[in-house]
């Protein structure tokens, strides 16, 4: 029964508190849900229509809560709006309401996925509420808002969206809440001002699971043992790196984690489901032997697979990073800290009791636990002295000698005094992370000036000096408010009015804002007008539009790092062998960089576009190539991984190439596509199906929320690549061009490793090569050679008949490969399987 049916009796402008909190609390029942006496309390606030502050541990059922608040908007016709910090947890919050209140209630805004906008219930980052609240003021039709999380307050680049919203709307019902918020005293007293409602605080230190906590001297994989033994698993590892939280996983593949039986289960369990080369063959041993790994390098399949394992409760370990603390679907009984330190990209420092809290509360869920345990390990330092003291037992001689291990250098260490102080410690209270910028400038002056302030000099005054920072801070924001404007009016983007507009404006601007300007891609306005420079009928067009998209995209850092690398590498042999000495090659080493393509183009056309639009300096433009690099390098996902050795961020990577995909379709207009820039969207496109359907799957499936949901099972996969002709042409053509630049350059071993299995190894290609040569100087690789004209198929039922064609100096094209593409196995393997069949001169 959809929470809905509830609401014909109820809904009117004023329903009866009592009324809705019983319609809600029988709702609850029907689900088998009992409230906990928290629960009961802070939903009877809700409905009588205060402000509610929720600081309860996590398990405590905080997101019942927030649906009983939808429900009692819903009820009063109004409208009412969820936040949470991560595009993630906003699209797992829509479906998970959708669920209760039904397709036509629930819409959600992240920037780059708008669905149902005009719902009644909103699901949306911080950030697209925040700009709500700036463009609209007290006009704002928002009528209540569940802001999840609120800890981010104090993230010093975030934390201004969660603030803005309590400074800008006054007509707002608030709920505002975390497991770890501290002492809340200033925002009880702020949003009582604020919005003249009572604002009520429900707190509890009980959770609905007890926690136990200790300190372990014993070895990992002794502690580890220890916990399975004792029947407290499953256990999460916690480290903060991917690279630990791996190879722990690794290292317990000597443990006895998990039995025959349990193991069979695994592997029923698993099914078909496709692994990957690299990582996914890694993961498919770990998970196979009970052991799991979680964190966000991983490819969302992979990461949905440990989370479905788990929950059927098949996995007694899983090693993995501190984001379990945003929020992870796995009942864990026990989570085991590895220490109690991380670097935050400054410096590593201790835990903050927020921090470990966050963490610590993941242990024990409803449903599944009695109880839950905390489990910090001692560092291994400590752990070797106490196990020497042990050894050395009560002979005071063996005492006297032992020599103990100090901490290695430079580590910043941790006691069981650290411990327990984060133990007892509450929270930190939050700070305030107020901030101004291009955006918010833009936002109120754009606001119509019939609100409460009756212009944007009174509305920004407002902003700039009643929230929540102290006075001096206030003074630099107004000063950078001040900068910002100065810099709005000389660029003409805004104008002064003598008399005030039809909506009451002094001051207004002078250009169209898209609503989510500064969220989606803030520079993909600029995007559209280098798109204009380049020339539709070059050879180069369709890349260098990809160039032109991927330079406004966030940096993937991990796979510029590896970029670099590789051709510093790459460029180190060659200076050795040009004979170029150390001192100099040292030096022309550091201007050796990641691939830039149209770097100077850019960033010359960035330079004049900002005159214009100043607020783009506050985002940096960022040259680069990765999906043009994996196209033009002619490689699948796999073979780009590998490449580049980026097997522990595989899922960044794919990530990075589903926004270059969404980019392309959603930021280049139709009349500046091409038919090979089409291609490329396709082959993109189907690329990332291939490799993790989920993350275009559920891009997909917010258009059509009501649908029934197929039963998906962890071993389906995607569709079969075939079907989409035009990507799987694309397909095959790069993977034909792959050999064409490996034979470009001679480089038979790899020939040879691609297709020694169908007989063509190094020593056929370079026997089938050699007469070519002596033709002609060089097999050409531009853009030219890799045109569609050069590539001729001839389609048949079961296969494809292929013919690569050589561009030679001559332009002869007598040269070329021929191949037959096999589509039932090009389907099972989600890729282009090609069969070389000759490489001769027709």
């Amino acid at each position: 029964m959809k929470l809905t049916d509830q609401l014909p009796a109820l809904t009117t402008d004023t329903p009866d508190p009592d009324a809705l909190l019983d319609a809600f609390v029988s709702w609850t029942t029907d689900q088998g849900i009992e409230l906990y006496p928290a629960q009961e309390e802070a939903l009877m606030e809700v409905v009588t229509g205060a402000n509610l502050i929720l600081s309860t541990p996590t398990g405590s059922g905080k997101s019942l809560v927030a649906t009983g608040a939808h429900f009692t908007a819903l009820a009063a016709g109004k409208r009412s709006f969820y936040t949470a910090p991560i595009k993630a947890l906003v699209s797992e919050k829509f479906f998970s309401l959708v669920d209760v209140f039904g397709a036509e209630n629930v819409g959600m805004m992240t920037g780059d996925s708008s669905v149902n906008a005009d719902a009644p219930i909103i699901c949306c980052t911080a950030e697209i509420l925040a700009n709500i609240a700036l463009r609209d003021g007290d006009r704002a039709d928002v009528d209540q808002v569940v802001m999840d999380e609120f800890h981010f307050y104090s993230e010093p680049d975030r934390g201004w969206a969660w603030q803005v919203p309590l400074l800008e709307l006054p007509r707002t019902q608030f709920v505002l809440m975390s497991a770890t918020l501290g002492d809340v005293t200033f925002f009880q007293e702020d949003l009582t001002r604020r919005t003249g409602r009572e604002t009520a605080v429900v707190t509890s230190a009980e959770r609905p699971i007890p926690l136990s906590f200790r300190y372990a001297k014993t070895p990992l994989h002794e502690t580890i043992e220890e916990l399975l033994a004792g029947q407290q698993s499953p256990v999460y590892v916690v480290y903060f790196n991917q690279a630990s939280a791996l190879e722990q996983a690794q290292a317990l593949m000597s443990v006895k984690v998990a039995s025959r039986e349990q193991r069979d289960r695994i592997a029923e369990a698993i099914g078909e489901f496709r692994f990957t080369a690299g990582f996914g063959k890694t993961l498919s041993r770990l998970v196979r032997h009970g052991i799991g790994v979680h964190h966000a390098g991983m490819l969302p399949k992979y990461r949905r697979l440990v989370e479905q394992l788990a929950q059927a409760g098949l996995l007694k370990v899983i090693c993995g990073t501190d984001t379990l603390g945003v929020g992870i679907n796995v009942p864990i009984r026990t989570v085991l800290i590895t220490g109690l330190t991380k670097y935050d990209g400054v410096r590593t420092r201790h835990l903050k009791a927020r921090e470990f809290h966050q963490i610590a509360g993941r242990a024990g869920r409803a449903g599944y636990d009695t109880a839950g345990y905390v489990v910090v390990q001692a560092p291994e330092h400590e752990i070797e002295n106490e196990r020497a003291m042990a050894k050395a037992g009560d002979d005071p001689k063996k005492k006297r000698k032992l020599v103990r291990k100090k901490a290695p250098e430079g580590f910043v260490s941790w006691s069981e005094k650290t411990f327990e102080k984060l133990v007892a410690a509450e929270p930190e209270p939050l700070r305030s992370s107020f901030n101004v910028n291009h955006a918010m400038l833009l936002n109120v002056i754009n606001r119509p000036s019939n609100g409460r302030h009756s212009d944007a000099f009174t509305a920004m005054s407002h902003l700039l000096t009643d929230n929540h920072e102290d006075r001096p801070t206030q003074r630099r924001h107004i000063l950078r408010a001040i900068a910002i404007y100065r810099a709005l009016l000389s660029a003409g983007v805004v104008e002064q009015l003598d008399e005030p507009d039809e909506q009451g404006r002094r001051v207004r601007l002078t250009v169209d804002l898209q609503f989510d300007f500064a969220l989606n891609q803030p520079l993909s306005p600029f995007a559209l007008a280098a798109i204009e420079l380049l020339d539709t009928e070059s050879p180069g067009y369709p890349l260098d539009v990809l160039s032109v998209i991927e330079s406004t995209l966030d940096d993937p850092r991990q796979v510029l790092s590896q970029q670099q690398f590789k051709a510093r590498g790459e460029a180190v042999s060659q200076m050795k062998a040009d004979g170029i000495e150390y001192d100099e090659r040292m030096e022309l080493l550091e201007e050796i960089t990641h691939p830039k393509p149209l770097a100077e183009l850019l960033e010359a056309a960035y330079e004049t576009y900002r005159k214009g639009h100043p607020w783009v300096g506050e985002h940096e433009l960022s040259p680069k190539s990765v999906a043009r690099d994996m196209f033009e390098r002619a490689m699948n996902f796999v073979e780009f991984v590998n490449f580049y050795g980026l097997a522990r961020s595989e899922g960044l990577v794919l990530r990075y190439l589903a926004d270059v995909y969404k980019a392309l379709r959603h930021t280049v207009p139709d009349d500046a596509k091409t038919e090979e820039l089409t291609d490329i969207i396709e082959w993109l496109g189907e690329l990332v199906r291939q490799v993790d359907s989920s993350l275009l799957d559920e891009w997909e499936k917010l258009r059509h929320p009501g649908a029934e949901p197929a039963v998906v099972a962890v071993d389906e996969g995607p569709e079969r690549i075939t079907l989409n002709k035009r990507a799987f042409r694309v397909q095959v053509r790069n993977a034909l061009f792959r050999r064409v630049e490996l034979a470009a350059r001679r480089r038979y071993d790899e020939l040879g490793e691609l297709d020694g299995d169908s007989g063509w190894d190094a020593d056929a290609w370079a026997d089938a090569l050699e007469e070519y040569f002596e033709q002609h100087e060089e097999i050409g690789a531009g853009p030219d050679a890799r045109g569609p004209a050069l590539l001729l198929i001839t389609e048949e039922p079961e296969r494809w008949l292929v013919r690569q064609i050589f561009a030679d100096p001559d332009e002869d094209h007598d040269w070329g490969i021929s191949a037959e593409v096999d589509l039932a196995a090009s389907d099972e393997a989600g890729g282009a399987v090609i069969r070389i069949t000759d490489v001769n001169q027709l």
